[in-house]
């Protein structure tokens, strides 16, 4: 019931309803997302997870201006149990919980508590953008624990700390994980095209963003100097270099689709109609190269390789951080966590018992009559 639908101008996305109509007030909202300088790729997971909470008000025949907190309760039990919708899409099949090659969960049938929290924020957001300036909405059916707990902060105290939202879902900490050599050659190797192959180059070499690398313009490259110029939220850029073997894949790349222009795309879709790759599409190329090697790499798992491969190799982390444009040093702290393969492997070390120490070897002693022979001794 529903969907949501690109836009050419702004907010760049809409919400239709089931009668094929759009629904206005999440227009508005996300109208408002973008005057407060939101992204458009948090704009597009915003009004996604709306979706699947208007969705559940649809069936139950529920106004979206009158929902109530029992409405989200009932909701967050629904989204505990219900499968994935998956419209057209094949459904994964269902494999065990942790993935035996990367190490890492398998993604499930279910929703995850993180999609759960994503819709909680988007929902809260939306109802209080509403609820605001004598809007339709007069309560919030997505309450918080305490709305702002150092209203009136006495300076001479510390902080209190608030708890978790009401039904908020607890998240298990993720360990970033790096594509051990071995296993990326295999990754590698499955790759069917110089495209796929200087993409996933690009990344491992330079540590950026899925959305950074998929929106290089040919024009972004520096060819002489092996850097790439990429852009962050806010129109922030930044330069950062590329392995020179990147730029030997690009260049085949080049040779099969013809050189671009400086302001076109980097990377084209192989079928016509030719057009800007996206990441539903890199993605798809991911899950293919997954289904041949049983594995479930993702394409964050190519950042989260360079940044623990440059912390191994002595980088310092304030340049990690800078080539990874996070905003605090404090984020690598997690790169700094003992990975799960050297767990394992020092584990292996300590139960091999060590090995018996050599006996020393006899000292080599030459017969006594042949040194007599040899100084003039007694015949």
């Amino acid at each position: 019931m529903g969907r949501v639908e690109a836009l050419p101008g702004l907010p760049g996305y809409r919400i239709v309803d089931p009668l094929d109509e759009e629904f206005v007030p999440a227009t508005d909202w996300l109208r408002y997302l973008i005057s407060c300088d939101r992204s458009p790729h948090t704009v597009r997971t915003y009004a996604n997870s709306l979706l699947l909470y208007l969705r559940f008000l649809w069936n139950i025949g529920r106004a979206w201006e009158q929902a109530r907190e029992r409405d989200t309760q009932e909701f967050v039990l629904w989204m505990r149990n219900a499968e994935k919708f998956n419209g057209a899409k094949k459904a994964p099949s269902r494999r065990p919980g942790v993935n035996g090659v990367t190490g890492k969960r398998n993604l499930g049938r279910r929703y995850s508590p993180a999609a759960i929290n994503g819709v909680l924020t988007a929902g809260r957001n939306f109802y209080e953008y509403h609820r605001i300036d004598g809007g339709p909405v007069l309560v919030n059916p997505f309450p918080r624990t305490t709305p702002n707990p150092n209203a009136h902060h006495n300076p001479l105290e510390p902080f209190k700390t608030s708890g978790r939202d009401r039904y908020r879902q607890k998240t298990p900490r993720r360990t970033p994980r790096a594509i051990p050599d071995a296993k990326f050659e295999a990754l590698f190797r499955a790759l069917r095209s110089n495209r796929d192959r200087a993409l996933i180059t690009f990344y491992v070499t330079s540590g950026a963003r899925a959305n950074e690398i998929l929106g290089l313009r040919a024009g972004d490259v520096d060819w002489g100097d092996s850097l790439i110029t990429i852009y962050a939220k806010g129109g922030a850029f930044r330069q950062v270099p590329v392995g020179g073997h990147a730029l030997v894949w690009l260049r085949l790349y080049f040779l099969e689709r013809g050189q671009p222009a400086a302001g076109d795309p980097l990377w084209l879709t192989e079928r016509e109609p030719r057009q800007q790759l996206g990441y539903d599409a890199f993605r798809a190329v991911l899950r293919r190269v997954n289904d041949v090697l049983g594995s479930n790499w993702s394409i964050h798992d190519l950042r989260h390789t360079f940044a623990i491969r440059a912390l191994d190799m002595g980088m310092a982390p304030h340049h990690v951080q800078e080539i990874l444009g996070h905003a605090s040093l404090e984020t690598l702290n997690v790169y700094s966590k003992p990975r799960v393969e050297d767990i394992i492997a020092a584990h292996r070390a300590m139960l091999v018992p060590p090995a018996a120490e050599a006996a020393p070897a006899e000292a080599l002693r030459y017969a006594q009559e042949d040194l007599d022979i040899l100084w003039g001794g007694s015949q």
